[in-house]
Order: C-alpha cells, then structure tokens, then sequence
C-alpha cells in the first residue's frame, strides 16, 4: 500500500453525516467526497425556519430544532466525519463543532464566505480566489460518477432508446438562466442550429434537459433536429444521464453549470461547450482552467466534422477524499501524542 493511500484505508467504514439542503447538487458533490472516502453515511437534512433560511449563514440553528439533545435530528453519537455545501447548512456545522469538539472532523464545500475557522476543512473550485491553510482546491467539483462506476455502467447495454441510433453518440446536457447566464432566443437559435449540423454528420443526439431548461430551448432543438435520429428525454421513466455519462463518444454541455461540464470530464471523451449570453471572470476561469487541461473545447455554430481528442480524465472527489484523509490522519497522531504526554 502506498504511503498515500494510508490515510485513505484508515477511515474507510467509519461514520459520517451529510447535512443537506435538499439541493440536489450539494447533495451529490458531498456523496461523492464520502464516496470516495469509503465511510458508513447517513445523510441528515435540515430544517430551518424562515429567519434561518433569510439570514444563513450568519445565524445560529434555531432553538426549536434542539441541536445535540436526545431524540433530534442532531443528537450523539457524534459521526466521525461531517460534510456540508450551501449557506443554509453552515449554521450545522458550526453547531457540531461546538458540541462535538475534535471528535467530528468537519468539511464545507464551496465558499459560503465565512470564516475559515467554522470547519476545519474546505473545498473550493480553484477558479474562486480565496485561500488558506485549511483550503483545498480542485479544478472540477466532486460528483458521484467514480471511474469504477462509469466503467460499471458501460458494463452494462446502453438503454434501448440509445441502440436505435446510429454512432457516434453526442450526449446534450442542457442547463438554463441562471445568475450568470441567459439563454436568448438568438442563443436558442444558434445552439439549435450547431445540434442540427452535429446529426446532419450522421451522429446520434442524446439530448437531455435539466429543471432550469427553457422550455422554448428543449422545443427549438426538437424542431431543429426533428429530421434526424435523436432521443431527447421527456423527464419519463429512469433519468438516462447516467447512462450518457457511459456511453457517449462526444459531448456538448451549456457553459452556465460548472457540475454539468465538470462531470463529463471523468470520461476522457471529448466536451463541447456552448456560451449562451451573459458569463462572469469567475466562469472564465473555470472554462480557460478546464480548456487548459484539454478536456473542452467552443462549440462552432456549424459543425462539418467531429473533432477528436483525448485527456486525463478529471475525478476530483478522490483528491479530496485523500486531503480529508490525510489531515484528519494527521490531526489524530497529533491528539494522541498530546494524550500520552
């Protein structure tokens, strides 16, 4: 075993908390740290009322949910590990260090611009500028597609919907308006019109919408494209993302999600990647840190061939799991010590 991998086999099978916000983003880029740390988990959600909801992350949890006594959500035993994303679970964390001290080793992802000293690790993207001891960086988020579950998925025949058409397989994952972007109807038009010139190659769209996705967006590509073989996911049946993740050759991905670029950079494949109006530096430095690495590349108005490249496929969540390990490893040598004296 190497010396790296240590600390990982140390805490594999000991206990650890979610606390969620119900978001299911946050929710999955804390599943995959955990994941990828081998604990026992639960996931433990929140309740705050609307003053907690209003002023997050700078007020207490509220006393009516009785933080740390008998019978509530949280109570003792304390876990071994706990994790957190969004400004409404800080107030958690910060509550289980209190009652917990240094038998919880606490862990927020993203910058909910507190101070550093509320947990005693975070994670955020590099392309956010803050830093400190006790912050570590990734160029992607974590997410649950580990490389051992993208090689069991296409294990496993691609959805029947997928084998009727013909290859190579471009998986869309659309997003929408968002604080950053908007999606015009000249940008609606324009990535209509790059999906069309994609299927007119000869190449299966998998195309899949997200909550945020315009309605208008998902009708204008459907007429775009509805001369040629494709599948686009009504939000019927089983979510057939995964299975994209899988089994696509190609991807295209709207700019405004840095989950939904991020995650398709497991796979190695090559990503496009469509600009709708708007952006910010923050974004920019996401797109320009992942172009870098190779992963991604503009997506052209018209396409007249698929390009084809190749990349280190990007899994952040072991990196993170990895510096967990390590410090939480680190710290407990150091309480020992300190014990025996």
């Amino acid at each position: 075993m190497s010396s790296e991998e240590m600390p990982l086999a140390a805490v594999r099978g000991r206990t650890g908390w979610i606390i969620s916000d119900g978001k299911a983003g946050h929710e999955a880029q804390c599943r995959g740290v955990f994941d990828a740390l081998g604990l026992r988990y639960e996931v433990r959600r929140i309740r705050p009322g609307r003053l907690q909801q209003a002023l997050a992350p700078y007020v207490p949890v509220a006393r009516s949910e009785h933080f740390g006594q008998p019978g509530a959500t949280f109570a003792p035993p304390w876990p071994d590990f706990a994790i957190a994303a969004g400004r409404l679970t800080v107030p958690y964390i910060r509550a289980l260090k209190r009652h917990a001290g240094r038998a919880t080793y606490t862990i927020i992802l993203q910058d909910p611009k507190v101070p550093l000293s509320t947990a005693d690790l975070f994670w955020m993207p590099e392309h956010d500028p803050r830093r400190g001891p006790n912050v570590i960086t990734a160029a992607v988020a974590p997410h649950t597609f580990a490389p051992a579950r993208i090689a069991e998925l296409r294990a496993v025949p691609p959805p029947a919907p997928f084998q009727s058409l013909p290859r190579p397989w471009v998986g869309v994952l659309l997003g929408g308006d968002g604080s950053s972007y908007r999606f015009t109807g000249d940008d609606q038009a324009r990535l209509a019109a790059s999906l069309r010139s994609i299927a007119a190659l000869g190449a299966g769209l998998l195309i899949t919408p997200s909550r945020r996705t315009p309605s208008t967006l998902v009708g204008a590509i459907a007429e775009a494209t509805a001369d040629f073989p494709r599948f686009i996911w009504d939000g019927t049946g089983e979510n057939p993302y995964p299975a994209m993740l899988a089994h696509a050759d190609y991807f295209v991905v709207t700019a405004d999600s840095i989950n939904m670029c991020g995650e398709p950079a497991v796979t190695g494949r090559p990503i496009y990647v469509f600009a709708p109006s708007g952006g910010s530096a923050k974004f920019q430095r996401f797109h320009d840190a992942l172009a870098r690495h190779g992963a991604t590349r503009p997506l052209p108005n018209r396409i007249t061939s698929l390009d084809s490249w190749s990349y280190a496929p990007l899994y952040a969540a072991i990196d993170i799991a990895r510096a967990i390990a390590e410090r939480w490893h680190r710290r407990r040598a150091m309480l020992s010590g300190k014990a025996e004296t």
